[in-house]
């Protein structure tokens, strides 16, 4: 074969591939607790396979639209968020296998710590804690990870 003709044939491959992986795409979207996020441009979530992407989740009181009035409570608010997020997705928190955590400021690791350890059972998942600076909506934390669905 030519290899102007095996150029052609592996750009068909790769378009069918790139098209195939587009379609295989699950969005999680979720009840967001502000008039305002809730036309927000994002998914809190990307299924792709057996790997689901988590965008940042923060921990907005769904009554009043702001940061859980502690530390823990707004941890907790967040992981709950993250947490429904995971299994509208069909899986668990124990298949998070990475996590980034932003924190304003890192006085809260020990508040963030004590309610995070709750969501899982056994080993955790790697994790980073980042001192960030201000957050949107003056929040305290905002997470984003990676979860792989366990193979049947």
């Amino acid at each position: 074969m030519k290899p102007v003709v095996l150029v052609f044939i592996a750009a068909l491959l790769g378009a069918a591939f790139v098209l195939a992986a587009d379609n295989d795409r699950k969005h999680i979207v979720m009840q967001r607790a502000t008039p305002a996020a809730q036309n927000a441009p994002f998914s809190e979530a990307v299924l792709v396979g057996n790997t689901l992407y988590i965008g940042g989740h923060i921990g907005l009181d769904p009554k009043t639209g702001k940061p859980g009035a502690t530390p823990e409570e707004e941890a907790r608010l967040m992981m709950d968020s993250v947490k429904a997020t995971i299994e509208k997705a069909g899986l668990s928190m124990d298949d998070l296998v990475s996590v980034q955590v932003y924190c304003s400021d890192v006085s809260f690791y020990n508040a963030f710590n004590g309610v995070y350890r709750t969501y899982f059972h056994g080993q955790f998942p790697a994790r980073a804690f980042l001192g960030s600076g201000k957050l949107l909506f003056d929040a305290r934390y905002e997470v984003l990870g990676i979860a792989i669905k366990k193979g049947k």
